[in-house]
């Protein structure tokens, strides 16, 4: 695909670096709720224990710029939708009706 279009001041990270701050995430967030489960097992009640959450999101979970040109950059497919095929028949009919075939 072409790169042309693409604008300089919105080159995303490079991929192994985004992969590795996930990694990162999942791990810390899978390391406190380790620590979680010892407190439980401790006598701490659950009720009083905070839940860790995610402190990291890649950029297009949470710029709504992002998200509204990915969306606008999924065309809309005119030959899959039913007027598209409505129209195709009712010319093929007024074709046939003009030839007289």
């Amino acid at each position: 695909m072409s790169q042309r279009h693409r604008r300089i001041e919105a080159i995303p990270p490079p991929r192994e670096e985004l992969r590795a701050h996930a990694h990162n995430e999942r791990h810390r967030i899978h390391s406190e709720l380790h620590l979680i489960t010892e407190q439980v097992q401790h006598g701490i009640e659950p009720e009083d224990i905070d839940e860790p959450g995610t402190n990291w999101k890649p950029l297009h979970h949470r710029n709504s710029q992002i998200t509204s040109q990915n969306i606008r950059g999924a065309k809309f497919k005119h030959w899959k939708a039913k007027s598209w095929k409505r129209r195709k028949a009712m010319r093929r009919a007024r074709i046939v009706q003009i030839s007289g075939i």
